[in-house]
Protein backbone atom coordinates (compact mmCIF):
# COMPACT_ATOMS: atom_id res chain seq x y z
CA UNK A 1 0.00 0.00 0.00
CA UNK A 2 2.45 2.48 1.64
CA UNK A 3 5.19 2.96 3.68
CA UNK A 4 5.74 5.17 6.65
CA UNK A 5 9.35 6.48 7.93
CA UNK A 6 9.10 6.71 11.63
CA UNK A 7 12.53 8.30 12.24
CA UNK A 8 11.50 10.87 9.11
CA UNK A 9 10.40 14.57 9.78
CA UNK A 10 6.70 14.31 8.74
CA UNK A 11 4.59 12.91 11.76
CA UNK A 12 3.71 9.64 11.05
CA UNK A 13 -0.28 10.84 11.22
CA UNK A 14 0.54 13.35 8.44
CA UNK A 15 2.51 9.96 6.79
CA UNK A 16 -0.92 8.30 6.67
CA UNK A 17 -3.40 10.57 5.37
CA UNK A 18 -0.78 11.94 2.72
CA UNK A 19 -0.38 7.88 1.67
CA UNK A 20 -4.22 7.00 1.32
CA UNK A 21 -4.54 10.80 -0.01
CA UNK A 22 -2.45 9.96 -2.52
CA UNK A 23 -4.00 6.49 -3.34
CA UNK A 24 -7.20 7.95 -3.51
CA UNK A 25 -6.36 10.86 -6.07
CA UNK A 26 -4.81 8.45 -8.07
CA UNK A 27 -7.30 5.86 -8.17
CA UNK A 28 -5.53 3.03 -6.40
CA UNK A 29 -8.25 3.25 -4.01
CA UNK A 30 -11.56 3.46 -5.84
CA UNK A 31 -14.88 5.42 -4.53
CA UNK A 32 -16.83 2.76 -2.39
CA UNK A 33 -14.08 0.25 -1.64
CA UNK A 34 -13.11 0.11 2.31
CA UNK A 35 -10.04 1.05 3.76
CA UNK A 36 -8.27 -1.86 6.57
CA UNK A 37 -9.54 -1.44 9.64
CA UNK A 38 -7.97 1.05 12.72
CA UNK A 39 -6.55 -1.93 14.07
CA UNK A 40 -5.14 -4.06 10.54
CA UNK A 41 -3.49 -1.21 9.66
CA UNK A 42 -1.82 -0.42 13.12
CA UNK A 43 -1.16 -3.76 13.84
CA UNK A 44 0.73 -4.25 9.60
CA UNK A 45 2.96 -0.82 10.17
CA UNK A 46 3.58 -0.86 13.87
CA UNK A 47 1.84 2.15 15.07
CA UNK A 48 -0.31 3.28 17.92
CA UNK A 49 -3.92 2.85 16.91
CA UNK A 50 -4.61 6.13 18.33
CA UNK A 51 -2.30 7.10 15.58
CA UNK A 52 -4.75 5.90 12.81
CA UNK A 53 -7.36 6.85 14.64
CA UNK A 54 -6.65 10.45 14.33
CA UNK A 55 -5.08 9.93 10.57
CA UNK A 56 -8.53 8.31 9.93
CA UNK A 57 -10.24 11.07 11.29
CA UNK A 58 -8.87 13.98 9.12
CA UNK A 59 -9.38 11.69 6.02
CA UNK A 60 -13.06 11.39 7.04
CA UNK A 61 -13.09 15.79 7.73
CA UNK A 62 -10.68 16.46 4.82
CA UNK A 63 -14.01 14.07 2.97
CA UNK A 64 -11.59 11.14 1.34
CA UNK A 65 -13.15 8.72 4.18
CA UNK A 66 -16.59 7.75 4.90
CA UNK A 67 -17.25 6.21 8.44
CA UNK A 68 -19.84 3.46 8.68
CA UNK A 69 -20.87 2.74 11.88
CA UNK A 70 -20.18 -1.57 12.90
CA UNK A 71 -18.61 -1.51 9.17
CA UNK A 72 -15.72 0.55 9.29
CA UNK A 73 -14.09 3.75 6.66
CA UNK A 74 -15.09 3.27 3.39
CA UNK A 75 -13.57 5.75 0.24
CA UNK A 76 -15.79 8.70 -0.64
CA UNK A 77 -17.05 9.91 -4.05
CA UNK A 78 -14.74 12.73 -4.34
CA UNK A 79 -16.04 15.76 -6.38
CA UNK A 80 -12.69 17.25 -7.47
CA UNK A 81 -14.29 19.54 -10.10
CA UNK A 82 -16.72 21.15 -7.47
CA UNK A 83 -13.65 21.80 -4.55
CA UNK A 84 -11.45 23.17 -7.61
CA UNK A 85 -14.25 25.26 -9.33
CA UNK A 86 -15.47 27.06 -5.90
CA UNK A 87 -12.41 26.87 -4.19
CA UNK A 88 -14.18 25.31 -1.39
CA UNK A 89 -12.36 23.61 1.50
CA UNK A 90 -13.17 20.24 3.49
CA UNK A 91 -16.24 19.38 4.63
CA UNK A 92 -16.08 19.46 8.68
CA UNK A 93 -18.51 18.07 10.49
CA UNK A 94 -18.85 16.48 14.30
CA UNK A 95 -19.54 12.95 12.11
CA UNK A 96 -15.91 12.76 11.91
CA UNK A 97 -15.40 12.46 15.76
CA UNK A 98 -17.59 8.92 15.94
CA UNK A 99 -14.94 5.99 15.71
CA UNK A 100 -12.91 8.56 17.74
CA UNK A 101 -15.56 8.78 20.71
CA UNK A 102 -15.87 5.01 20.05
CA UNK A 103 -11.99 4.47 20.85
CA UNK A 104 -12.30 7.05 23.91
CA UNK A 105 -14.89 5.05 25.43
CA UNK A 106 -13.34 1.63 24.93
CA UNK A 107 -13.80 -0.35 28.66
CA UNK A 108 -10.75 -2.38 27.52
CA UNK A 109 -7.87 0.11 29.15
CA UNK A 110 -6.74 -0.22 32.73
CA UNK A 111 -7.59 2.85 34.12
CA UNK A 112 -10.57 5.21 32.75
CA UNK A 113 -10.57 9.01 34.41
CA UNK A 114 -12.42 9.68 30.77
CA UNK A 115 -15.09 7.39 31.36
CA UNK A 116 -18.79 8.01 31.93
CA UNK A 117 -19.86 5.54 34.59
CA UNK A 118 -19.20 4.97 38.24
CA UNK A 119 -17.81 2.16 39.54
CA UNK A 120 -19.83 -1.34 39.52
CA UNK A 121 -18.87 -1.70 43.40
CA UNK A 122 -20.11 1.90 44.16
CA UNK A 123 -23.74 1.09 42.83
CA UNK A 124 -26.63 -0.62 44.57
CA UNK A 125 -25.68 -4.26 43.63
CA UNK A 126 -27.12 -5.52 47.03
CA UNK A 127 -30.05 -4.14 46.15
CA UNK A 128 -30.73 -5.32 42.67
CA UNK A 129 -29.66 -8.83 43.95
CA UNK A 130 -32.27 -8.66 46.82
CA UNK A 131 -35.06 -7.01 44.04
CA UNK A 132 -34.39 -10.15 42.04
CA UNK A 133 -34.58 -12.66 44.49
CA UNK A 134 -37.63 -11.00 44.82
CA UNK A 135 -39.34 -11.29 41.53
CA UNK A 136 -37.54 -15.15 40.90
CA UNK A 137 -40.17 -15.88 44.29
CA UNK A 138 -43.07 -14.19 42.37
CA UNK A 139 -43.36 -15.90 39.45
CA UNK A 140 -43.67 -12.60 37.02
CA UNK A 141 -45.33 -13.92 34.13
CA UNK A 142 -42.82 -12.99 31.27
CA UNK A 143 -44.92 -14.06 28.56
CA UNK A 144 -46.35 -10.81 27.60
CA UNK A 145 -45.48 -6.76 26.86
CA UNK A 146 -45.39 -4.05 29.71
CA UNK A 147 -47.74 -1.00 29.90
CA UNK A 148 -47.17 1.59 26.97
CA UNK A 149 -46.36 4.24 29.62
CA UNK A 150 -44.11 1.52 31.94
CA UNK A 151 -44.87 -0.16 35.17
CA UNK A 152 -47.58 1.77 37.65
CA UNK A 153 -46.07 1.24 40.76
CA UNK A 154 -42.57 2.56 39.22
CA UNK A 155 -44.51 5.69 37.57
CA UNK A 156 -46.38 6.47 40.69
CA UNK A 157 -42.60 6.35 42.68
CA UNK A 158 -41.03 8.68 40.35
CA UNK A 159 -44.12 11.02 41.08
CA UNK A 160 -43.70 10.70 44.48
CA UNK A 161 -39.90 11.43 44.02
CA UNK A 162 -40.88 14.46 41.75
CA UNK A 163 -43.30 16.01 44.22
CA UNK A 164 -40.28 15.88 46.91
CA UNK A 165 -38.78 18.47 44.54
CA UNK A 166 -41.55 20.63 44.27
CA UNK A 167 -43.21 19.32 40.46
CA UNK A 168 -46.91 18.57 40.77
CA UNK A 169 -48.11 16.02 38.69
CA UNK A 170 -49.87 12.53 38.38
CA UNK A 171 -48.30 9.04 37.21
CA UNK A 172 -50.08 9.82 34.31
CA UNK A 173 -47.44 12.70 33.26
CA UNK A 174 -44.56 9.81 33.76
CA UNK A 175 -43.37 7.71 30.82
CA UNK A 176 -40.67 4.88 31.72
CA UNK A 177 -38.04 4.83 28.94
CA UNK A 178 -35.10 2.55 27.99
CA UNK A 179 -33.11 4.82 30.11
CA UNK A 180 -32.31 8.46 29.60
CA UNK A 181 -31.01 8.05 25.97
CA UNK A 182 -33.91 6.67 25.01
CA UNK A 183 -36.30 9.74 26.70
CA UNK A 184 -33.83 12.39 25.03
CA UNK A 185 -34.63 10.56 21.57
CA UNK A 186 -38.40 10.81 21.70
CA UNK A 187 -38.18 14.33 22.42
CA UNK A 188 -36.07 15.01 19.99
CA UNK A 189 -38.03 13.07 17.17
CA UNK A 190 -40.81 14.62 18.81
CA UNK A 191 -40.10 18.11 18.93
CA UNK A 192 -37.23 18.67 16.11
CA UNK A 193 -37.44 18.51 12.73
CA UNK A 194 -35.13 19.22 9.33
CA UNK A 195 -33.93 22.64 9.87
CA UNK A 196 -35.19 23.90 13.32
CA UNK A 197 -32.81 25.88 15.17
CA UNK A 198 -31.71 23.85 18.55
CA UNK A 199 -29.92 25.38 21.86
CA UNK A 200 -27.37 23.13 23.21
CA UNK A 201 -25.07 22.81 26.26
CA UNK A 202 -21.52 23.79 24.87
CA UNK A 203 -19.44 21.81 25.99
CA UNK A 204 -22.28 19.39 26.24
CA UNK A 205 -22.94 15.70 25.15
CA UNK A 206 -22.01 14.24 22.52
CA UNK A 207 -24.83 11.19 21.78
CA UNK A 208 -27.13 14.20 21.94
CA UNK A 209 -25.17 16.33 19.63
CA UNK A 210 -25.01 13.14 17.22
CA UNK A 211 -28.95 12.96 17.62
CA UNK A 212 -29.81 16.31 16.98
CA UNK A 213 -27.51 16.49 13.81
CA UNK A 214 -28.71 13.36 12.47
CA UNK A 215 -32.39 14.76 12.77
CA UNK A 216 -31.36 18.12 10.37
CA UNK A 217 -31.41 20.68 13.22
CA UNK A 218 -28.86 23.25 12.78
CA UNK A 219 -27.16 23.32 16.66
CA UNK A 220 -26.42 26.58 18.31
CA UNK A 221 -23.98 25.89 21.35
CA UNK A 222 -24.96 28.16 24.61
CA UNK A 223 -21.76 28.94 26.17
CA UNK A 224 -21.98 27.49 29.90
CA UNK A 225 -20.52 29.00 32.86
CA UNK A 226 -19.32 28.50 36.07
CA UNK A 227 -22.42 29.31 37.60
CA UNK A 228 -24.63 28.07 34.49
CA UNK A 229 -25.11 29.51 31.03
CA UNK A 230 -23.84 32.72 29.04
CA UNK A 231 -27.04 34.65 29.30
CA UNK A 232 -26.64 37.16 26.94
CA UNK A 233 -25.48 34.91 24.03
CA UNK A 234 -28.20 32.88 24.42
CA UNK A 235 -31.10 35.82 24.60
CA UNK A 236 -29.10 36.68 21.45
CA UNK A 237 -28.62 33.42 19.95
CA UNK A 238 -33.06 33.10 21.00
CA UNK A 239 -33.46 36.49 18.84
CA UNK A 240 -31.30 35.71 16.08
CA UNK A 241 -32.22 32.73 15.40
CA UNK A 242 -36.09 31.60 16.95
CA UNK A 243 -35.00 28.34 17.69
CA UNK A 244 -37.87 25.32 18.51
CA UNK A 245 -35.87 23.81 21.70
CA UNK A 246 -33.21 23.90 24.08
CA UNK A 247 -31.94 20.57 25.56
CA UNK A 248 -29.84 21.29 28.30
CA UNK A 249 -28.40 19.44 31.86
CA UNK A 250 -28.62 22.65 34.64
CA UNK A 251 -27.16 20.29 37.41
CA UNK A 252 -23.32 18.96 37.70
CA UNK A 253 -23.24 19.41 34.10
CA UNK A 254 -21.69 16.57 31.47
CA UNK A 255 -18.40 17.54 30.95
CA UNK A 256 -17.99 20.46 33.20
CA UNK A 257 -19.62 19.78 36.50
CA UNK A 258 -20.99 23.15 37.03
CA UNK A 259 -24.62 23.89 38.36
CA UNK A 260 -26.98 26.20 36.98
CA UNK A 261 -27.95 29.13 39.68
CA UNK A 262 -31.07 30.02 40.75
CA UNK A 263 -31.23 33.29 38.76
CA UNK A 264 -30.55 31.30 35.40
CA UNK A 265 -32.87 28.90 36.09
CA UNK A 266 -35.39 31.67 36.26
CA UNK A 267 -33.89 33.57 32.88
CA UNK A 268 -34.61 30.40 31.15
CA UNK A 269 -37.88 29.42 31.83
CA UNK A 270 -38.80 33.31 31.43
CA UNK A 271 -36.82 33.17 27.93
CA UNK A 272 -38.75 30.31 26.71
CA UNK A 273 -42.19 31.82 27.60
CA UNK A 274 -41.30 34.61 25.89
CA UNK A 275 -40.04 33.20 22.63
CA UNK A 276 -42.06 30.46 22.74
CA UNK A 277 -39.59 27.16 22.99
CA UNK A 278 -40.17 23.72 24.69
CA UNK A 279 -36.89 22.98 27.08
CA UNK A 280 -35.92 19.77 27.79
CA UNK A 281 -33.96 19.47 31.43
CA UNK A 282 -31.49 16.34 31.59
CA UNK A 283 -31.42 15.83 35.50
CA UNK A 284 -29.58 12.60 35.70
CA UNK A 285 -27.52 13.27 38.26
CA UNK A 286 -29.98 14.82 40.45
CA UNK A 287 -29.82 11.63 43.03
CA UNK A 288 -25.63 12.67 43.50
CA UNK A 289 -26.54 16.21 44.29
CA UNK A 290 -26.54 16.82 48.52
CA UNK A 291 -28.24 20.19 47.79
CA UNK A 292 -32.12 20.22 47.52
CA UNK A 293 -32.35 22.09 44.47
CA UNK A 294 -35.01 23.62 42.37
CA UNK A 295 -34.91 22.28 38.58
CA UNK A 296 -36.17 24.03 35.45
CA UNK A 297 -39.32 21.88 35.94
CA UNK A 298 -39.79 22.50 39.26
CA UNK A 299 -40.40 26.21 38.57
CA UNK A 300 -42.32 25.73 34.73
CA UNK A 301 -44.33 22.69 36.39
CA UNK A 302 -43.92 21.16 32.98
CA UNK A 303 -45.74 23.70 30.72
CA UNK A 304 -42.72 24.26 28.65
CA UNK A 305 -40.25 22.03 30.53
CA UNK A 306 -39.73 18.33 29.41
CA UNK A 307 -38.06 16.49 32.73
CA UNK A 308 -36.10 13.71 31.64
CA UNK A 309 -33.73 11.48 34.20
CA UNK A 310 -32.76 8.13 35.35
CA UNK A 311 -32.05 5.45 37.84
CA UNK A 312 -28.36 4.22 35.66
CA UNK A 313 -26.56 6.70 37.81
CA UNK A 314 -26.99 5.03 41.22
CA UNK A 315 -28.83 1.50 40.76
CA UNK A 316 -26.85 -0.36 37.68
CA UNK A 317 -26.87 1.25 34.04
CA UNK A 318 -27.59 -2.37 32.99
CA UNK A 319 -30.93 -2.26 33.97
CA UNK A 320 -31.97 0.56 31.73
CA UNK A 321 -34.74 2.48 33.39
CA UNK A 322 -35.43 6.27 32.51
CA UNK A 323 -38.44 8.03 32.89
CA UNK A 324 -39.25 11.17 31.24
CA UNK A 325 -42.67 13.74 32.75
CA UNK A 326 -44.63 16.15 30.65
CA UNK A 327 -47.87 18.14 30.23
CA UNK A 328 -50.12 15.29 29.39
CA UNK A 329 -50.84 15.85 25.58
CA UNK A 330 -46.84 16.04 25.36
CA UNK A 331 -46.57 12.99 26.59
CA UNK A 332 -48.98 10.86 25.00
CA UNK A 333 -47.35 12.13 21.63
CA UNK A 334 -44.04 10.57 23.16
CA UNK A 335 -45.76 7.21 24.43
CA UNK A 336 -47.01 6.41 20.76
CA UNK A 337 -43.36 7.43 19.76
CA UNK A 338 -42.25 4.89 21.71
CA UNK A 339 -44.60 2.06 20.61
CA UNK A 340 -44.13 3.25 17.10
CA UNK A 341 -39.81 2.93 17.75
CA UNK A 342 -39.93 -0.15 20.31
CA UNK A 343 -43.10 -1.25 21.61
CA UNK A 344 -42.91 -0.82 25.28
CA UNK A 345 -39.70 -0.87 27.68
CA UNK A 346 -38.86 -3.82 29.77
CA UNK A 347 -41.67 -4.09 32.60
CA UNK A 348 -39.03 -6.91 34.04
CA UNK A 349 -36.27 -3.89 34.22
CA UNK A 350 -38.61 -1.41 35.69
CA UNK A 351 -39.86 -3.72 38.71
CA UNK A 352 -36.39 -4.74 39.26
CA UNK A 353 -35.71 -1.27 39.54
CA UNK A 354 -38.53 -0.76 41.41
CA UNK A 355 -37.61 -3.43 44.34
CA UNK A 356 -34.46 -1.68 44.76
CA UNK A 357 -35.92 1.67 45.12
CA UNK A 358 -38.35 0.57 47.80
CA UNK A 359 -35.59 -1.44 49.59
CA UNK A 360 -34.86 -0.41 52.88
CA UNK A 361 -31.32 0.47 52.28
CA UNK A 362 -31.58 2.20 49.20
CA UNK A 363 -31.55 6.07 50.89
CA UNK A 364 -28.37 5.25 53.02
CA UNK A 365 -27.17 4.04 49.78
CA UNK A 366 -27.45 7.28 48.23
CA UNK A 367 -26.01 9.31 51.16
CA UNK A 368 -22.99 6.86 50.98
CA UNK A 369 -22.63 7.77 46.92
CA UNK A 370 -22.79 11.10 47.56
CA UNK A 371 -19.95 11.16 50.29
CA UNK A 372 -17.66 8.52 48.27
CA UNK A 373 -18.17 11.17 45.55
CA UNK A 374 -17.38 14.29 47.70
CA UNK A 375 -14.04 12.52 48.79
CA UNK A 376 -13.17 11.89 45.00
CA UNK A 377 -14.12 15.37 44.45
CA UNK A 378 -11.86 16.39 46.85
CA UNK A 379 -9.00 14.19 46.04
CA UNK A 380 -8.99 14.69 42.44
CA UNK A 381 -9.04 18.80 42.64
CA UNK A 382 -6.15 18.55 44.84
CA UNK A 383 -4.12 16.24 42.88
CA UNK A 384 -4.79 18.20 39.54
CA UNK A 385 -4.08 21.64 41.11
CA UNK A 386 -0.76 20.04 42.23
CA UNK A 387 0.33 19.33 38.87
CA UNK A 388 -0.84 23.00 37.60
CA UNK A 389 -4.58 22.30 36.06
CA UNK A 390 -7.34 24.89 35.87
CA UNK A 391 -10.49 23.79 37.15
CA UNK A 392 -13.22 25.14 35.43
CA UNK A 393 -15.44 25.31 38.67
CA UNK A 394 -15.43 23.26 41.81
CA UNK A 395 -18.93 21.41 42.76
CA UNK A 396 -17.72 19.15 45.47
CA UNK A 397 -20.54 16.49 43.88
CA UNK A 398 -21.73 14.58 41.08
CA UNK A 399 -19.28 12.75 39.04
CA UNK A 400 -17.09 14.95 36.88
CA UNK A 401 -14.15 18.00 36.76
CA UNK A 402 -13.25 19.60 33.93
CA UNK A 403 -9.85 20.85 33.36
CA UNK A 404 -7.08 22.48 31.59
CA UNK A 405 -2.97 22.92 31.87
CA UNK A 406 -1.61 25.72 30.15
CA UNK A 407 1.49 23.27 29.03
CA UNK A 408 -1.22 20.80 27.34
CA UNK A 409 -2.73 22.84 25.21
CA UNK A 410 -4.18 19.55 22.56
CA UNK A 411 -6.52 17.29 25.33
CA UNK A 412 -6.78 15.00 22.23
CA UNK A 413 -3.06 14.57 21.74
CA UNK A 414 -2.90 13.79 25.55
CA UNK A 415 -5.72 11.47 25.40
CA UNK A 416 -4.00 9.09 22.40
CA UNK A 417 -0.57 9.41 24.75
CA UNK A 418 -3.40 8.11 27.47
CA UNK A 419 -4.47 5.32 25.70
CA UNK A 420 -0.94 3.89 25.00
CA UNK A 421 -0.27 3.94 28.75
CA UNK A 422 -3.33 1.98 29.05
CA UNK A 423 -5.52 5.15 30.32
CA UNK A 424 -9.02 6.13 29.06
CA UNK A 425 -8.85 10.01 28.98
CA UNK A 426 -12.12 12.44 27.82
CA UNK A 427 -10.41 15.33 25.22
CA UNK A 428 -12.62 18.31 25.46
CA UNK A 429 -12.92 17.84 21.68
CA UNK A 430 -15.35 15.09 22.02
CA UNK A 431 -18.08 17.47 23.58
CA UNK A 432 -17.98 21.08 21.91
CA UNK A 433 -19.88 21.86 18.93
CA UNK A 434 -16.42 22.99 17.11
CA UNK A 435 -16.86 21.76 14.20
CA UNK A 436 -13.23 22.49 12.90
CA UNK A 437 -11.54 19.97 14.78
CA UNK A 438 -9.68 22.43 16.64
CA UNK A 439 -7.55 21.55 19.41
CA UNK A 440 -9.09 21.79 22.70
CA UNK A 441 -7.14 21.84 25.90
CA UNK A 442 -10.15 20.83 28.37
CA UNK A 443 -10.07 17.13 29.89
CA UNK A 444 -12.98 15.50 31.51
CA UNK A 445 -12.03 13.86 34.51
CA UNK A 446 -14.50 11.42 36.35
CA UNK A 447 -13.40 11.89 39.78
CA UNK A 448 -14.50 8.22 40.60
CA UNK A 449 -11.81 6.76 38.14
CA UNK A 450 -9.12 9.03 39.80
CA UNK A 451 -8.32 7.63 42.84
CA UNK A 452 -4.66 5.39 41.55
CA UNK A 453 -1.79 7.59 41.45
CA UNK A 454 -0.75 6.57 38.07
CA UNK A 455 -3.41 9.22 36.70
CA UNK A 456 -1.55 11.87 38.31
CA UNK A 457 1.85 10.63 37.34
CA UNK A 458 0.86 10.15 34.00
CA UNK A 459 -0.50 13.94 33.43
CA UNK A 460 3.08 15.28 35.80
CA UNK A 461 4.74 12.98 32.92
CA UNK A 462 2.93 14.95 29.93
CA UNK A 463 3.34 18.60 31.63
CA UNK A 464 7.11 18.03 31.73
CA UNK A 465 7.70 16.67 28.54
CA UNK A 466 5.63 19.24 26.79
CA UNK A 467 7.79 21.94 29.20
CA UNK A 468 10.95 20.62 27.95
CA UNK A 469 10.29 20.28 24.30
CA UNK A 470 8.47 24.23 24.38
Amino acid sequence: MFSLNPDGPIPLVQQIVDGFRQLVDEGGLRAGSKAPSIRQFAHAHGVSVYTVVDAYDRLVAQGYFASRPHQGFFVRQRRVSALVSTGAGPNFNFDSMWYLRRIFENRALRLKPGCGWIPGEWLFGEGVRRSLRSLANDNVDLGGYGEPKGYLPLRQLVRDMLAEQEIALTSEHVLLTHGSSQAMDLAARRLVRPGDAVLVDDPGYPNLQYSLRFLGARLLGVPRTPSGYDLATLERLIIEHQPKVFFTQPRLQSPTGSVAQLAHLHRVVHLADKYDFVVVENDIYADLDPEPRPSLASLDQLNRVVYISSFSKTISPNIRVGYLAANPDLLEDLAQLKMISGLTSSEFNERLAYGALIDGRWRKHIKGLRERLARAHELTAAGLLKIGFELFCEPKAGVFLWARHPDIPNATELAYKGGEHDILLGPGALFTLDSSLAPSPWTRFNVAFCEDPAVFAFLQAQRDANRAAG
